[in-house]
């Protein structure tokens, strides 16, 4: 199997060269990796789950580290040992080179053999399943370099009860004026007519903003347009239902009252349909 691309990494050439010598950093990038550790200066023992079409095991192996010539290339050559799966060698030659202060490009040309029951799946299966790998690796080590967002750090108003700081992405900054309100809403102010309106309303009073400002007289009307509520809508449309019950309106049920009320041969309605019933359970079960 051989394979060869390029990746272009948005971090400066020899902060590339030191994640790719750091264990943490290639743990975290290689898929299914469960432990890397470096044994020597130039050697490195890993462990990784694999899962190759219908197979999957854990490889065992070393890697070592040669022709370095930091922080520009080197050679990687290792084997593993996956157990009855079977087996992997190879190496790959690294090359860096400087896009910019800020930009990397990294080139990779792998060469591999694998043997026991992994040979038995297939040229094709293998190599797709060694792209998808590389792919997942170098979209890991490119997400582990980049920089992170830069953030914006605003000092919360004089007054407004928050402690510490606000930090608001650049590229958002509605998110500011959101803090903002945010803010305003914590402030002692605001606090103490909250607390004014909900002891006002705990003690049977008539609290402005709340429901008791018009739930205290029923004939008014209601202020908001909400399901159950009488009054205008906001727009002076249609006037909507108040969320208190409303009387019942007798004409309204009336026609019901007097369909109950019928009585064929003496006999009232309930009598006449639970007859029909008994009579259809009967012909179910005998005919």
């Amino acid at each position: 199997m051989e394979m060869t691309g390029e990746r272009r990494i948005p971090a400066p050439r020899q902060q590339v060269w030191e994640a790719l010598n750091d264990p943490e950093a290639l743990r975290a990038a290689i898929p299914g990796c469960e432990s890397v550790e470096r044994v020597a200066e130039d050697q490195f023992q890993a462990r990784v789950a694999v899962k190759l079409g219908p197979m999957a095991a854990k490889f065992g192996g070393k890697v070592k580290l040669e022709n370095l010539n930091p922080p520009a290339s080197y050679t990687i050559s290792g084997e593993g040992n996956g157990g009855a799966m079977g087996f992997a060698k190879g190496g790959a030659d690294v090359a860096l080179e400087e896009v910019s202060a800020a930009e990397t490009l990294l080139k990779y040309n792998v060469k591999a053999q694998v043997g026991g029951k992994m040979a038995q799946l297939g040229a094709r299966l293998i190599d797709s399943t060694a792209k998808q790998m590389a792919d997942q690796f170098f979209d890991r080590f490119a997400a582990n370099l980049s920089p992170a967002p830069e953030l914006v750090a605003t000092t919360a108003s004089p007054g407004s009860g928050d402690v510490g700081i606000t930090e608001t992405p650049r590229s958002a900054p509605e998110d500011a004026a959101n803090a903002a309100a945010m803010a305003a809403t914590r402030s002692p102010a605001n606090r103490a007519a909250t607390d004014v309106r909900v002891a006002t309303a705990a003690a049977g009073g008539t609290a402005t903003g709340t429901d008791t400002e018009y739930l205290g007289d029923l004939a008014a009307p209601g202020p908001l347009t909400q399901h159950g509520a009488e009054g205008p809508s906001a727009g002076g449309g249609k006037p909507v239902h108040r969320p208190n019950p409303r009387a019942v309106d007798a004409e309204a049920i009336r026609p019901l009252r007097l369909l109950l009320q019928i009585e064929p041969f003496g006999l009232p309605l309930q009598f006449w349909g639970g007859s029909v019933i008994m009579l259809i359970i009967l012909a179910l079960m005998f005919l």
